[in-house]
């Protein structure tokens, strides 16, 4: 079973290049799509010359900045694998987790795997109101979708590749997490979550989140549960 793991990056020149190799170090088979979505430093000459050696299958560039979830559909687009994930170019999520997240999608059982930074692995101690918002968030959106998920807004959601081509995904930016959860609830989804380990990064190491995109996702919370595209992929 192939992985495509879809890697968005704006302005990472220094960590994209670790994130790839550990990525290669994966006892997977795997297929490993960049999108620089317009950086301003040197991200995508970076990912060029990871791509002229191997460590990267694909390299998409945006002539413009489009938002994480604009360049979340331009990889899901050119995946080939079966399943695909995202790695946020980062350093906050470990690539050794994903082998875990595959096993429920290998035996059968589930159509996508949520890593849940919540459910008791280790971690990096940082802010409190940052995991204040994430679980009120999670609450709403659990109130709407009727799941009970302990991290919505994970970056790894690995996710069987036939259902996600299908979803009607709209969101450009940080959205991409509310809207993703909301269509997979609609789509009847068996949905399951593992804990993974997370090493989250603060403001002055780059992190890039802040608290008006907390604020949007509530907005994007109603929208996404509220109003979903007609069309067949419902169930």
């Amino acid at each position: 079973m192939k992985l495509s793991i879809i890697v968005p990056a704006y302005n990472e020149e220094q960590t994209v290049e670790t994130v790839m190799q550990k990525l290669r170090e994966l006892q997977e088979p795997v297929e490993i799509i960049a999108v620089n979505d317009c950086s301003t430093d040197g991200t995508g000459a970076v990912l060029d010359r990871l791509k002229k050696v191997g460590l990267v299958d694909q390299v998409i560039h945006h002539p413009q900045n489009r938002g994480k979830g604009a360049a979340l559909r331009a990889g899901f687009a050119a995946a080939t694998g079966e399943v695909v994930v995202v790695q946020d170019a980062d350093l906050e999520y470990d690539p050794a987790d994903l082998p875990a997240l595959l096993v429920p999608i290998k035996r059968g059982v589930a159509d996508a795997v949520f890593g849940s930074r919540f459910q008791g692995g280790p971690h990096r101690v940082l802010y409190f109101w940052h995991s204040v918002g994430n679980s009120v968030l999670t609450l709403l959106s659990n109130m709407f979708t009727n799941l009970n998920l302990t991290d919505m807004e994970t970056c790894y959601k690995v996710i069987r590749a036939d259902l996600i081509k299908k979803l009607p995904l709209t969101s450009d930016r940080f959205g991409f997490e509310v809207e993703i959860t909301a269509r997979l609830a609609q789509a009847g989804a068996r949905i399951w979550e593992l804990p993974i380990s997370y090493s989250g990064r603060t403001y002055a190491e780059g992190k890039k989140i802040t608290w008006k995109d907390g604020v949007a996702a509530f907005f994007h919370i109603v929208r996404y549960n509220m109003f979903p595209p007609p069309g067949e992929w419902r169930t």
